[in-house]
């Protein structure tokens, strides 16, 4: 059955990966962004040349309620409803515990935890009344807390806790579940050979994950998943095996 899914910060990395392998399942696909337009539009442009008006793109602040509320708006009316949110937006980026600004905190608990939260509740009624679901990327850091990024830790950590919140209170009118990634991609800010080779040498697998790794999962919680909520699959090769 063709859902119509839409996916927070979807123009690249995770979040591309999920639109292009839930709009090959035939899926209607909303891309949201903020500051990767050109990725955003090329991806739409890529999935519209595959099935016409399948697939279209806007641009919000997530942490501008207004824009938040307007992306939620477009979203509903693009397709006539949403069934499925992938609340995948992250921002992620280290914090000196004793040297962390209002402003790094309010953009990390914003991104991370109050716009999935407050995207939800805007879109509850249409998840509801099309028995949708919402997947949250979550991060396997929020229970295994990363060294100098404390705040994007506690921001993930509320995330898992609010996809277990949620399921009770949505109950048999929203699924909701997440996706806990391990190493799939390496930080846009870089690390050294040494640190990479650090991190693959504590995973089971031994290898990188990539991001069709989590595209996988999240489709088979919203399509092969009617009963489970409240769950987060942890996708890491094994990763936490060894901490």
């Amino acid at each position: 059955m063709q859902k119509n899914i839409l996916i927070t910060g979807a123009a690249k990395r995770i979040g591309a990966a999920c639109a292009r392998l839930l709009h090959a399942q035939g899926h209607n696909i909303f891309i949201h962004y903020r500051h990767s337009k050109t990725e955003a539009e090329n991806l739409c442009a890529e999935l519209n040349a595959i099935r016409t008006d399948s697939t279209r793109c806007y641009a919000a602040n997530l942490l501008n309620m207004a824009e938040l509320k307007q992306l939620a708006n477009e979203a509903e009316h693009a397709w006539n409803g949403i069934d499925v949110l992938i609340n995948n937006a992250s921002s992620f980026y280290p914090t000196d515990v004793l040297n962390t600004s209002e402003a790094q905190w309010d953009e990390l608990l914003g991104s991370n935890l109050k716009a999935p939260f407050f995207l939800t509740t805007a879109l509850a009624d249409s998840l509801a009344a099309r028995k949708g679901c919402i997947v949250n990327i979550i991060d396997i850091h929020a229970e295994r807390g990363l060294k100098n990024y404390a705040v994007y830790c506690i921001a993930k950590a509320g995330l898992a806790m609010l996809t277990k919140t949620l399921a009770k209170e949505f109950g048999d009118q929203i699924r909701v579940n997440g996706v806990a990634p391990g190493a799939i991609l390496w930080h846009e800010q870089g690390q050294s050979e040494q640190q990479q080779a650090e991190i693959l040498q504590r995973i089971a697998l031994n290898r990188q994950g990539k991001p069709e790794d989590i595209a996988k999962a999240v489709a088979f919680l919203i399509n092969d998943a009617d009963y489970m909520t409240g769950q987060i699959l942890t996708v890491d090769g094994g990763r936490t095996l060894f901490y």
